[in-house]
């Protein structure tokens, strides 16, 4: 019965830990550097991520410079932010990259909050799903005899704590992301 914890567990973190990263390629009008994490470079046939390819900085509020390690590279680099869905066009002044992040409006912040809570509530979805498929397999332990109606009781109440714990985290992230898209 402490595998079926263990594994509820880890698969709650781990979807925290991806509702987290899914929240940093959001774009809140700062320069971040994790919103180039999902763009690959064709670099000689193979597709890189740019940080691999380029020192990335955040050389003011609103401005994230790449610079990279072969010059060649700065027009792949620069076609790839062109044709990812980040909305910022780079200047290239043949040395490095800068991405200027404009101010978002009233209505782009709103957007940016609706999604979100879109994903926010994919996870909790995700976190009941997991706790329903533990006590699952807890219920088919019991109908086996390998516990008892006692310890099925005690495994649903620990799955609940769990499912809890890990919606609270949700909401905080969630929360935190909003505050930084709505701060001006």
């Amino acid at each position: 019965m402490q595998t079926v914890f263990k594994t509820a567990e880890e698969k709650m973190t781990k979807t925290v830990s991806v509702l987290v990263s899914e929240y940093g390629a959001i774009r809140a009008g700062r320069a971040n550097a994790a919103v180039l994490d999902k763009i690959k470079v064709d670099y000689y046939g193979t597709p890189t991520p740019i940080n691999q390819m380029a020192a990335i900085s955040v050389a003011e509020a609103r401005i994230l410079t790449i610079q990279p390690w072969d010059t060649s590279t700065l027009h792949p680099i620069e076609k790839a932010i062109m044709a990812s869905d980040i909305g910022i066009n780079p200047q290239n002044d043949g040395r490095m990259i800068r991405l200027v992040f404009p101010q978002l409006t009233e209505e782009r912040r709103r957007d940016l909050c609706k999604d979100v809570k879109k994903l926010a509530e994919e996870s909790r979805i995700a976190i009941r799903s997991i706790r329903r498929d533990c006590i699952d397999k807890v219920k088919k332990m019991e109908k086996a005899s390998e516990i008892t109606e006692d310890d099925l009781k005690i495994a649903e109440k620990k799955l609940q704590d769990f499912t809890d714990k890990y919606i609270k985290e949700v909401d905080k992230a969630a929360e935190a992301k909003e505050k930084d898209i709505m701060e001006i």
